[in-house]
């Protein structure tokens, strides 16, 4: 069953955190850090950080069922594409927990936010959620400082995509999520004035786009690809103690 608001949203959430924690995937990763993000919505709904706060929960949760649906779909091998890549990470050991949060955010912000956007706020209503969306870009910045710290925890040579890849939350093929939440608001103000069957060819391609740049993030080369190999074999696997860790980011 879909979540009904951002309240059902963290109960889901807090349901799957714990299923993959206490079976050890690293796939808890990924909502360990999407619950630290939808507490400070919900925070800023009920701080009036938002102009329209019964619209921003209505968008919060029609964007986590998106990530909801795409966990049941994969279970029938029916994912999305960019959903399938980040998700096909839990069995590759050797990927770092960088890659398993960016490779969720690309699928999320860069493929499912777009379309839950215009869903909630379709045509001529679009614009004037441009405002409220734009606020989140502040609530992921406040973020992205706590979870790094928490990673580097676990992961020592960290420090080394600095060195090699630029600020080490932009690194990877330049993912940037200021830079990803404005593609998305582009994407959505498409798909807001599009017919339904432009719509959904639109998000078809939208979601090769993305499964693309999710293949980059994936593999990097040269100096950036030796950094993540350096890391990968020297970071701690335990995986309840780091999705612990990104538990304590609020």
């Amino acid at each position: 069953m879909p979540a009904r608001d951002i309240d059902e949203v963290l109960t889901l959430l807090d349901g799957i955190i714990a299923r993959f924690r206490d079976e050890g995937r690293r796939l808890a990763f990924f909502p360990a850090m999407y619950r630290a993000v939808t507490l400070r919505v919900r925070a800023g709904i009920q701080s009036g950080r938002f102009a329209d706060g019964e619209r921003m929960n209505r968008l919060d949760t029609a964007f986590a069922n998106r990530y909801f649906d795409a966990l049941e779909a994969a279970a029938a091998g029916a994912a999305p594409s960019s959903w399938q890549v980040a998700f096909a990470l839990d069995a590759r050991p050797r990927a770092i927990i960088v890659q398993h949060l960016l490779l969720g955010m690309n699928a999320h912000i860069n493929f499912d936010l777009p379309i839950a956007a215009a869903a909630v706020a379709p045509g001529a209503a679009l614009p004037d959620l441009q405002g409220d969306f734009a606020a989140i870009n502040d609530i992921l910045a406040e973020l992205i400082d706590p979870v790094m710290d928490a990673i580097e925890r676990f992961s020592p040579f960290l420090d080394v995509l600095d060195r090699v890849g630029g600020r080490s939350d932009e690194m990877l093929v330049n993912f940037s999520l200021t830079t990803a939440r404005s593609e998305a608001w582009h994407e959505a103000t498409r798909l807001a004035d599009e017919s339904e069957a432009r719509r959904e060819r639109s998000i078809a391609s939208l979601d090769r786009r993305v499964a693309l740049l999710a293949e980059h993030v994936l593999l990097p080369g040269g100096l950036l690809g030796a950094a993540v190999d350096l890391i990968s074999h020297t970071e701690i696997q335990d995986v309840r103690a780091i999705v612990d860790a990104l538990l304590t980011v609020a």
